[in-house]
């Protein structure tokens, strides 16, 4: 049979069902609005967390300056408590997709893929009801302590709602980031966490399991 020809400037037609190559991801691999919503969200939230630890850094080190000058500075140990546990609540969503929580595999790498699969799911399943339950617990606690009108007890006079609000928005992006990563495993994708991790080993990065 001949070979079809090609007018010059022109590349062959890839074979039906397969991918051209040379030209980016295909239609389907693109994330839908939804999906880019989502992804924008965990990124936000890690991003703020990163400004919280930076806040911290600048804190501390001005508190050290200001208290060689005799400066008073003791709201600041308020704000940074508040920050750092800020920065831990934002980031877990974040850190979740990226592969950064500490997981024990041993079990999980000697199982086939199906039966890996359907461990992941029993997995996630368990993390979403007790993330779920550590989120109303949470948002419970800041509705209580708005409803009460708790004024934090140190040196800055501050309604402890404001800063537990980070709290509420920690944990329910978690939940979502969970949630959403059970779905994904439930239609047959691999996790997003792992594939983070797989990614960093063929790079030869394995700073995050030392």
């Amino acid at each position: 049979m001949a070979a079809e020809h090609v007018p010059p400037g022109r590349s062959a037609a890839a074979p039906e069902g397969r991918r051209p190559p040379g030209n980016g991801p295909a239609a389907d691999d693109r994330p839908s609005g939804p999906r880019r919503a989502l992804n924008l969200a965990y990124d936000a939230a890690g991003g703020l967390a990163g400004l919280f630890v930076l806040a911290i850094l600048v804190m501390m080190i001005g508190q050290s300056v200001l208290r060689e000058f005799g400066v008073a500075t003791g709201p600041v140990n308020d704000v940074v408590a508040w920050s750092c546990a800020a920065a831990a609540f934002l980031a877990m969503a974040h850190t979740f997709r990226h592969g950064d929580f500490v997981r024990v595999t041993l079990l999980l790498e000697k199982l086939g893929p199906a039966a890996r699969r359907r461990a992941e799911l029993v997995c996630l399943a368990i993390a979403a009801a007790a993330i779920a339950y550590l989120a109303w617990a949470v948002i419970r606690f800041v509705y209580e302590s708005w409803a009460f009108h708790d004024i934090a007890s140190g040196q800055l006079a501050l309604p402890l709602w404001i800063p537990q609000s980070s709290f509420v928005l920690g944990a329910i992006l978690l939940l979502v980031a969970v949630v959403d990563e059970l779905v994904q495993v439930w239609r047959g994708r691999v996790p997003v966490y792992v594939e983070a991790v797989e990614k960093r080993h063929a790079e030869g990065d394995y700073s995050a399991d030392l």
